[in-house]
């Protein structure tokens, strides 16, 4: 479905009736991500899933594309299809847009689940592995997605799943340049946001991979110790939906 929005078009799905719960998916993904589990959600729950801006089918709108501007374009899809509240799922950037959700429109946020996720700003090492980025980008886009989603999986992992990492690496190439550069540059402006985790007293669940190489369990253990989140720990690497379908049934388990 096309949701207009401002000079540009925002892609997105609505399926079940219940509930609502928004899926937010991650950097050089789109809603796709999310099938499996929204086959399962939308038994109980209006599974929501969106094209966040400058992904997938929807449009690119600025050079810079702040985790608070995707949370707008979040809300202002909710506030078009009528839902007042809603439980927050998301992965990796998915999980920054949720967070930025959260802070500019607490009272709408029944739960949120951050999956490969952490509210911490980015790292001086980040930083400047991110502006490499920006430099590779324009050169060589093929070269950077195609290391990029590798690297998102356990390597122990990589061989099983190989068709599965091939076809993200497909899907995210056909991401317009724009639109990676636009996330990139509002991934490195994010803020620190422990504390408005930490102040949220609703159900908050941190679903980490132990072989997540993006972020560190050990990031996750310190998170869930800081901002009173539920940690459960899955095997798996940066993508785990995909590496561990047990996480799945976790979500499915705990989501209200």
């Amino acid at each position: 479905m096309i949701f207009p929005y401002n000079d540009g078009t925002i892609y997105y799905d609505i399926q079940g009736e219940g509930p609502a719960v928004l899926l937010l998916h991650g950097f050089l993904e789109d809603l796709g991500m999310w099938d499996e589990l929204a086959g399962f959600l939308l038994k109980n729950f209006t599974v929501i899933r969106l094209d966040l801006p400058g992904h997938g089918r929807s449009s690119v709108y600025h050079e810079i594309h702040s985790m608070e501007f995707m949370a707008e374009v979040a809300h202002e899809l909710l506030q078009d299809l009528d839902l007042e509240s809603v439980s927050l799922i998301g992965h990796s950037m998915g999980g920054y847009v949720a967070l930025a959700f959260l802070e500019l429109f607490p009272s709408e946020v029944r739960q949120i689940v951050l999956l490969n996720s952490s509210p911490y700003n980015d790292s001086p090492e980040r930083l400047l592995n991110r502006k490499r980025a920006l430099k590779l980008i324009p050169k060589n886009k093929k070269l950077f997605v195609t290391v990029s989603i590798l690297n998102l999986f356990a390597e122990d992992r990589r061989e099983d799943l190989a068709s599965e990492i091939s076809a993200l690496q497909q899907q995210a190439l056909t991401i317009p340049t724009e639109g990676i550069l636009a996330a990139i540059r509002g991934m490195m402006e994010r803020k620190d946001r422990r504390s408005v985790l930490k102040k949220f007293r609703d159900s908050k669940y941190l679903i980490a991979g132990t072989k997540d190489e993006v972020i560190p369990i050990s990031d996750s253990e310190r998170t869930a110790k800081e901002t009173g989140c539920t940690l459960i720990k899955i095997e798996s690497g940066h993508m785990t939906l995909i590496e561990n379908v047990k996480v799945i049934h976790e979500i499915v388990h705990f989501i209200e």
